[in-house]
């Protein structure tokens, strides 16, 4: 297991290097740069900036350099905070898009694990059709349309939490961020446990343990539920990367200070560190979990085993 890790860890650089690289061409290429404002800098000074920050060199210059501090963990300054470093304000924000992502899968494995299995014991009947329907509106209804109105209606019309705004350590602060961020991993979570579920209750071993006489809950959570997971471990880790990325959304809605408001005002900006920044945290964040979730399944399936 640990030499499959590693070689897997391994077979993650040259992945994470074609991201960089992509991402440093097309920022490149894209119109407008880091310093076009509306009134026009003298020639002398629009010179000075960028030859302070490396933008006279030739682009394979740049990249390659680019490339050496990275490689020494140094992502650079940022090209319109220009007090601070890349590192600083991505190592305050991606605290609090962790904080909200975690918590959005969190609740997404419960609710979305709980309605799944009610809805696969209820087949066909009214329950079951709700679930489905539940499920259906949160997989088509995208975060910007929900986020706005979580904020009218509880923000504004009922004022019973905040419409904006973070606090550290405020569950009031998180609720609607992390609401926005749960619904459509629990519409998909859901989908996934009932039809995974459906076939379990199906399978020879789980008529076998209810032939025996065991108890439903035991039935159901023991042997069935640990059948069923599977698929919804192989959907954990895009799911996970989505919930960061997918905060880019929700964070510039809500006004939360984290990695996706600033990768957002970054592109608008065109800040090119602060960008690449954020492109190599998600690209590293999507390696781990989908090498998490593979390592999981050999602890939930002994059948499965890595050489």
């Amino acid at each position: 297991m640990l030499s499959y890790a590693l070689r897997r860890l391994l077979g993650a650089v040259p992945t994470i290097f074609v991201i960089i690289t992509i991402a440093f061409f097309l920022m490149r290429v894209a119109p407008g740069g880091p310093f076009d404002q509306e009134r026009t800098l003298e020639p002398q000074v629009m010179a000075n900036l960028q030859a302070a920050f490396g933008l006279d060199l030739p682009l394979w210059q740049q990249y390659l350099r680019y490339l050496g501090n990275l490689a020494t963990g140094d992502l650079g300054p940022s090209f319109v905070y220009r007090d601070f470093s890349v590192q600083q304000l991505l190592g305050a924000g991606l605290p609090i898009s962790v904080q909200l992502g975690v918590s959005a899968l969190v609740l997404a494995l419960i609710l979305g694990g709980t309605l799944g299995v009610i809805a696969a014991l209820r087949q066909n009947s009214p329950v079951d059709y709700l679930v489905i329907a539940v499920a259906t509106f949160g997989i088509t209804v995208p975060n910007f349309v929900v986020a706005p109105v979580l904020s009218l209606v509880f923000g504004v019309w009922l004022s019973v939490l905040p419409a904006g705004g973070w606090q550290d350590f405020s569950l009031a602060h998180m609720a609607l961020p992390v609401i926005t961020l749960a619904l459509p991993q629990v519409a998909v979570i859901a989908r996934l446990i009932r039809g995974a579920m459906l076939e379990a209750l199906r399978s020879d071993h789980v008529r076998t343990a209810r032939a025996y006489g065991l108890p439903l809950t035991m039935v159901v959570g023991v042997h069935a539920l640990r059948a069923a997971s599977l698929p919804v471990l192989s959907y954990l880790g895009p799911a996970a990367a989505a919930l960061l990325t997918g905060s880019v959304v929700v964070e510039t809605i809500f006004g939360i200070p984290g990695i996706g408001r600033y990768f957002v005002q970054g592109a608008l900006n065109r800040d090119y560190t602060l960008v690449m920044g954020t492109v190599v945290i998600v690209a590293v964040f999507v390696v781990i979990f989908n090498l998490l979730v593979d390592l999981l399944y050999a602890a939930v399936d002994p059948r499965v085993r890595y050489g």
